[in-house]
């Protein structure tokens, strides 16, 4: 594949830290980079050397003559005074970019519910984020750098983002660099993830599952320094495999490998013992909301709402932004008052929100973060552990060198750390978390949920990080229309109903400019036939099913053989002279070429796999 850009002996330092040392990596066309690492590793500043925003004190940034680079950074350097249909489409004509099917599109999918007309500088700053990611998309770019864009998307904005990327370019063609938190969108987008860690980059095959697998494996052998990571990891990796429908799809050959690493490490929560624990410190009554409604104004936001949440329930809440979901946590917290109805509170509830104004902190900005640990009591239960306050939060990734750090000096990252700790030492019964994810990276977003899995209470999560809910929520619900409903089919269910309800209302509200919505029903209408006569012609018969059944059963025992082959080929290498070089590259090419197979293999299996599913 052609180069496009890279960077080589890159070395980045401030006063106190090296960022980078000798650091080279390449981007080629067809590539789609996720980047993890801890907060303050050096992710984003990755992403500004590779953009020429920031240039390095050592080394060079190379890329291929003409290269068109689209860079989304976390700063706003929006025009205020602009409309939002200038910042997105600038002084194209409006036939122009009416007519481009691309265009209308990122409008619908990222910008369709903010006036056209409206100023920049009177919008929200998730709107002005919005703008700011569709006014990028809408140009012609050989490679786009992306810096967290998911933040201020709700779970529908993701998913369309998601699709858009994966067909934004044809196969083998133009290049994605993204950092972001959302691990659903990692997986979902990315070939290839860049782990930034210790002044390097460590590439990984594949997207955020395959990178937990592979580090994983990476964690294990060298267990005597990275236990604690190894053991997080391993049960990140458990709920990868046992809790993910969306990867059972994998082939069978992967899911083996993962279950070897997993054999051992034990379910990810009982929830039958927390259920149990739950009820004995709440009692049967939590909180229940009876035929609530919450008006400001004349908008109506929650209508005729009735929930009753019982103890040790773990719910996560989902919706579109503005729909009332910090709303809805503000009638069971108390700090929002039901227009109608009834809100009944046990008499033991004991309740804790982590909000995203971190507002916990606000008193105690000017303190030392030892000196707020000091007033709180000197032991924490986890597992059936006693754990210090400081090593509490040390599992929660915080550096010990920052205990003698003032607050308001913190990291988002580090604030939000603290914030849970001195949420969960209050040993509240009933969580509310209101966007967790916020300022989190990875690592942290791992650490919080394995802490949460040993946490016997009732929870209710509001966030658009798909992973997030899936992982620490055993139920969802949304909120549609001012009424709560439930998903059995979880996340899936809710993007169906969220992409049926933007069909059934893309008729009443066009985009910005006129005369479009025709042509666009004539396609969805045309396009429909078209899936519904694909569908009745890809029912399989019972012989081609049998057929496909066979032929399954013959690629792997084909597989088998090939594993064999590269066993022996392993054992070999090991007992070969590793003076003769010769002999050592014919034996690696020989191993590649089996490898080689065994890829195209189970990419065939994976294909007749999902016809039989189908």
């Amino acid at each position: 594949m052609a180069h496009l850009l890279g960077i080589e002996n890159i070395h980045l330092e401030y006063p106190t830290k090296i960022i980078f040392d000798s650091l080279t990596l390449g981007i080629e066309e067809g590539d789609r980079i996720g980047i993890v690492g801890r907060n303050g590793d050096g992710k984003s500043t990755l992403l500004s050397i590779l953009a020429g925003t920031l240039t390095p004190q050592a080394g060079r940034v190379t890329s291929r003559t003409g290269i068109r680079l689209g860079y989304l950074s976390q700063a706003d350097d929006l025009d205020a005074e602009h409309t939002v249909g200038q910042t997105i489409v600038g002084e194209t004509p409006e036939y122009e970019w009416a007519g481009d099917r691309r265009i209308r599109s990122i409008i619908t999918g990222l910008v369709a519910e903010i006036p056209w007309e409206k100023k920049v500088g009177d919008l929200s700053g998730g709107q002005r984020r919005r703008v700011a990611l569709a006014a990028l998309l809408t140009g012609e770019w050989d490679i786009l750098i992306l810096d967290e864009p998911t933040n201020h998307l709700d779970m529908e904005a993701i998913a369309w983002l998601a699709a858009h990327l994966k067909s934004r370019w044809v196969t083998h063609s133009g290049a994605l660099v993204v950092v972001t938190h959302d691990r659903w969108f990692l997986d979902e987008v990315c070939l290839n993830t860049w782990e930034v860690h210790n002044g390097i980059v460590e590439p990984f095959e594949g997207g955020y599952a395959a990178y937990v697998l592979q580090r994983v494996e990476r964690d294990r052998i060298a267990a005597a320094t990275e236990s604690k990571r190894q053991n997080l990891m391993r049960k990140e990796l458990a709920w990868l495999r046992r809790g993910a429908p969306a990867r059972t799809s994998k082939p069978r050959f992967r899911i083996e490998a993962a279950n070897e690493l997993i054999a051992d490490v034990p379910p990810v929560r009982d929830p039958i013992q927390l259920r149990t624990l739950a009820v004995a410190r709440l009692g049967k009554t939590v909180v229940d909301l009876e035929e609530v409604s919450v008006s400001y104004g004349k908008e109506d936001v929650l209508c005729n709402l009735t929930w009753r949440i019982g103890p040790g329930e773990r719910t996560g809440i989902l919706g579109g932004n503005g729909v009332g979901k910090s709303t809805l946590l503000g009638l069971i917290s108390g700090s929002v008052e039901p227009t109608s109805g009834r809100v009944k509170r046990g008499k033991t509830v004991k309740l804790a929100i982590l909000d995203q104004q971190f507002s916990q902190l606000a008193q105690i900005g000017d303190e030392r973060v030892r000196e707020v640990l000091a007033r709180t009591k000197t032991s924490f239960t986890v597992d059936g552990k006693d754990l210090t306050p400081a090593q509490l939060l040390e599992r929660l990734g915080f550096d010990r060198a920052h205990l003698s750090s003032y607050v308001n000096e913190l990291s988002g990252g580090q604030k939000r750390r603290l914030q849970l700790l001195l949420l969960l030492l209050t040993e509240p019964n009933v969580i509310l978390l209101d966007e967790p994810t916020n300022d989190v990276d990875a690592d942290m977003l791992a650490a919080l949920e394995d802490l949460l899995d040993s946490w016997p209470g009732t929870l209710i999560v509001v966030s658009h990080d798909r992973y997030l809910v899936e992982r620490v929520t055993d139920q969802q619900y949304a909120i549609i229309e001012g009424t709560l409903r439930h998903l059995p089919g979880g996340v899936e269910e809710y993007l169906t109903l969220a992409r049926a309800g933007a069909s059934s209302s893309s008729s009443r509200a066009p985009l910005p400019s006129n005369g479009r919505k025709n042509e666009g029903s004539k396609k969805a209408t045309a396009g429909v036939g078209e899936e519904e006569n694909a569908t009745a012609s890809d029912e399989l018969s019972g012989a081609q099913r049998r057929q496909i059944e066979k032929e399954l059963a013959a690629i792997e025992r084909k597989i088998e053989k090939l594993h064999e082959g590269e066993e022996k080929i392993h054992s070999r290498m090991a007992t070969f002279n590793t003076s003769d070089y010769e002999g050592l590259s014919t034996l690696n090419n020989e191993l590649r070429t089996l490898e080689a197979q065994v890829e195209e293999l189970e990419d065939t299996w994976l294909n007749l796999s999902e016809q039989l599913e189908s």
